[in-house]
């Protein structure tokens, strides 16, 4: 199926000389004089070869087809992530290069969508949100009242964030998976 290049968007799966690109961004730049042109940064499925490619936003690509199935994350191990269908119960290994540094937002019973091309899984995408718990996190500074004054916590998956002064270790927040940004505190 041929789209035109701005409509490409991240987890689209691109076909290009016969080969598949998952995509990691796509940007659309209109300068100021010159033709407007889509950016995209893309990741080659058979070997994981990061590539940039630029297109007029206009030009033809070819998408591939690739279905989207609802998986639940069961567990990790050496062999790679495990994962397994819903309605038909089949289980799916995934490698950890297809999950990348979305590895950590990973929990038990976690529903996810997974890309599947001709029965091999090619992306992952995560619920935009997660809940998780504040570890560790600095005191309060006296007087640091602006709205605006973050301080890092460590979350229970390990990564490092920033949060607002207010929350302390052991509160339980939402984060986007994407980029690990601190949303508001969890409603339990």
């Amino acid at each position: 199926m041929r789209v035109i290049a701005s409509s490409l968007r991240k987890g689209n799966v691109v076909d290009i000389g016969d080969k598949l690109y998952v995509i990691l961004s796509a940007e659309n730049i209109h300068p100021g004089k010159g033709t407007p042109v889509t950016q995209v940064d893309m990741r080659r499925i058979s070997d994981g070869t990061k590539v940039s490619e630029r297109w007029r936003t206009t030009e033809q690509v070819e998408r591939a087809h690739v279905e989207d199935r609802e998986y639940t994350f069961l567990y990790e191990d050496a062999e790679g992530f495990h994962f397994m269908n819903s309605e038909t119960y089949e289980q799916l290994q995934v490698p950890a290069d297809i999950i990348g540094d979305q590895a950590p937002y990973l929990a038990p019973e976690m529903k996810v969508m997974l890309s599947i091309h001709e029965e091999t899984p090619i992306a992952i995408e995560l619920p935009q949100r997660a809940v998780l718990e504040v570890v560790e996190t600095e005191p309060v500074t006296k007087g640091q009242t602006a709205s605006s004054s973050y301080k890092p916590a460590k979350l229970s998956n390990g990564v490092r964030t920033m949060v607002p002064p207010h929350i302390v270790a052991g509160t339980r927040i939402v984060v986007m998976t994407a980029d690990g940004s601190y949303v508001e505190r969890a409603k339990e």
